[in-house]
């Protein structure tokens, strides 16, 4: 069962483009629902990555990441692995792991992947998704640590939470005011037919 204006993924009904909404899913489980979808032929588009949680607390995650960060080429050490620090590349490169990106099957489904921090311009406007397999009060279980990918994201060298914070208290004033005009139509439309 899925609450009313909440829309799980299901493969065979799903449109061909799908916008999903980041927030307060887990990370590993959302990259891996994408990843099928996207090696099954469907268009993703990731918005609001920022707010994706990771399971554990913030020093063990940080730790962990920084691990990461010092593996790097003995011969020549600016060579290796490129290492992302923005949230929404952290979430490509999760999923691109769980894709064969290495064949022409992989890459064309790494093409119909598209991430932002925040929600775009063109975006703003359509209708987001949830994952429920993949949301965190679904998923991890009750007094379990959790970290928010934006705030990992920031210890690590990423520069933009609070630019991008900014910009999605601007866009939820204007989608506030675009949702009291859209009810007020309703409403005429409503009183119209009543009438009719």
């Amino acid at each position: 069962q899925v609450r009313e204006g909440v829309y799980s993924i299901v493969t065979h009904t799903m449109p061909q483009t799908t916008v999903i909404d980041c927030r307060g899913h887990m990370l590993g489980r959302l990259a891996s629902i994408i990843a099928k979808q996207t090696l099954s032929g469907h268009h993703v588009v990731c918005v609001r990555c920022e707010d994706i949680q990771i399971s554990g607390g913030m020093v063990r995650q940080k730790a962990k990441y920084e691990r990461f960060l010092n593996k790097r080429s003995l011969t020549n050490p600016r060579r290796g692995a490129v290492k992302f620090r923005a949230p929404s590349k952290i979430l490509w490169r999760t999923v691109r792991g769980m894709v064969p990106h290495k064949t022409a099957r992989g890459a064309a489904a790494m093409e119909r992947v598209k991430v932002f921090e925040g929600v775009p311009a063109p975006y703003d406007k359509v209708k987001r998704m949830v994952v429920p397999d993949a949301l965190k009060v679904l998923r991890l279980q009750h007094g379990h640590k959790s970290v928010r990918l934006g705030d990992l994201a920031t210890e690590i060298g990423w520069k933009h939470n609070e630019v991008v914070a900014e910009l999605e208290a601007k866009r939820k004033v204007k989608s506030a005011a675009r949702y009291a005009a859209k009810k007020k139509l309703i409403a005429l439309r409503k009183k119209a037919e009543a009438s009719v």
